[in-house]
């Protein structure tokens, strides 16, 4: 081979192994490529896996966030509840609230002697009261009591019982009461006086069958009191005449409940038509004896029966038409009280089932309960002043009329309260009856003044 050949040769050589190492390159470089892109490929993938997963956990997040909130939507959440608009309070509230704050200020000497009803001549010393003047401003100052009661003794004239009254009223540190005994017929205070109309007794005008008769009189008596200055009266009776020879002979509108019920609940109204306090008496009926309870102890040996047919009757009518006082005598009653003995015998005043069980709580009665005067023989007789007026009162009464010593049955009653024998709220209680009653008369002008809301 020639040189030329053998150049060629070489040269041939050459070129085959730039092309073989071309081709390496190339296939290097496309493996670099391929390494490169298959990275690239598993990097993309990687990262859509991630993003997938990331994306994923979001909306399981935002699902569980959505499923929450829909539970709160399902949650109906309650609405705030407004306040209710409290009701204006009404003027008998509105009284009351009056009455609360009287009986809150007053001491107890006066809370005690306002339990009482006694003759002008108790607190003053006097013989006979027929002015209002130093002496009374001075007893008042000293016993607040809850009235006064008048009989014919401290009658003059017209003019003389006025101004004694009005001067009376002046006086006092508190309302009162200014009473009477004022029926019509045989017990009339101010009539028997000749001042003011003469009016007939239950006992005629029960036999004219005619109830507007009982209001005429109601009515006559009623505007002759209040232009005196009085605003109770110790009427109508309301007790049965129902046996022979009765003490309420007269007095009484007769032996039936129901025609006596008609007559004492028209003249009750006939009175407090008037502005005067109508009190029925004598609870529960003495008109079924013969016998006075003025002169000594006196007893009746009706059934029970009998009375809630016939004389209670009468009185639940009274307390059915609004009667404002009812006055307890002092008969005995066993047959309401279950006593059987005659040492077990005692007042119907002081008798804490006829008072409270019977009448308060059976009757349904919420006014005043009076005591009958306690100077009676019925009771001065067997019981103190003092005695007297606490067992009254603890059997559930809430006026104590006339003791026959004031001062002893007043002390007593005090003295009772400071050791607990009475509670102060048992007083209260009595006062609260007693000055509704009183004030009364404020109702309209309470119910024509706006209430505040």
């Amino acid at each position: 081979m020639d040189d030329r050949d053998s150049v060629q040769q070489k040269r041939e050589e050459r070129r085959k192994r730039r092309v073989r190492n071309q081709i390496a390159a190339y296939m290097f470089l496309a493996v670099l490529i391929l390494a490169a892109a298959a990275g690239i490929a598993a990097g993309v993938d990687f990262l859509t896996r991630r993003q997938q997963e990331t994306e994923q956990k979001e909306q399981e997040n935002q699902d569980i966030i959505d499923d929450m909130l829909a539970e709160e939507d399902q949650i109906t959440t309650p609405e705030p509840t407004p306040e209710p608009t409290p009701e204006p309070p009404t003027p008998e509230e509105r009284l009351d609230e009056i009455i609360d704050n009287r009986i809150s200020s007053m001491p107890l000497e006066d809370k005690v002697a306002g339990l009482f009803i006694v003759t002008p001549e108790a607190i003053t010393g006097a013989e006979t009261v027929i002015q209002a003047g130093d002496g009374t401003k001075q007893a008042l100052e000293q016993y607040a009591v809850g009235g006064f009661i008048y009989f014919k003794k401290n009658i003059q004239s017209e003019e003389q019982l006025r101004t004694m009254l009005d001067n009376t009223k002046l006086y006092a540190k508190y309302p009162l009461f200014l009473a009477v005994d004022e029926e019509g017929g045989s017990v009339a205070r101010v009539a028997s006086s000749d001042i003011g109309p003469k009016v007939d007794g239950a006992g005629d005008i029960g036999a004219t069958g005619d109830v507007q008769n009982a209001y005429n009189a109601g009515v006559t008596i009623g505007n002759t009191l209040s232009g005196l200055g009085f605003n109770l009266d110790f009427a109508p009776v309301a007790d049965l005449a129902n046996v022979e020879g009765s003490i309420m002979e007269g007095r009484s509108y007769g032996a039936d409940a129901a025609s006596a019920a008609g007559y004492v609940t028209s003249m009750m109204a006939g009175l407090e038509g008037q502005k005067v306090t109508a009190c029925l008496k004598h609870f529960p009926g003495i008109g079924c004896t013969t016998e006075d309870t003025h002169e000594g102890m006196v007893s009746t040996d009706r059934t029970a029966e009998q009375f809630w047919t016939e004389e209670l009757a009468v009185f639940q009518a009274g307390i059915d038409a609004g009667a404002n006082m009812i006055m307890v005598s002092h008969m005995s009653v066993p047959s309401l009280t279950g006593s059987e003995t005659a040492e077990e015998k005692i007042p119907a005043v002081f008798s804490e089932t006829i008072v409270t069980e019977i009448l308060r709580e059976r009757m349904k009665f919420q006014g005043i309960i009076i005591t009958d005067s306690l100077s009676m023989a019925a009771v001065s007789e067997y019981y103190g002043a003092d005695e007297a007026a606490i067992m009254a009162l603890l059997a559930g009464c809430d006026m104590l009329l006339m003791p026959e010593d004031f001062s002893i049955a007043y002390n007593g009653v005090l003295e009772a309260v400071r050791n607990g024998n009475i509670s102060e709220e048992r007083v209260n209680d009595a006062l609260k009856r007693i000055y509704r009653v009183k004030y009364a008369y404020m109702l309209e002008e309470l119910a024509a003044q706006p209430s505040e809301s």
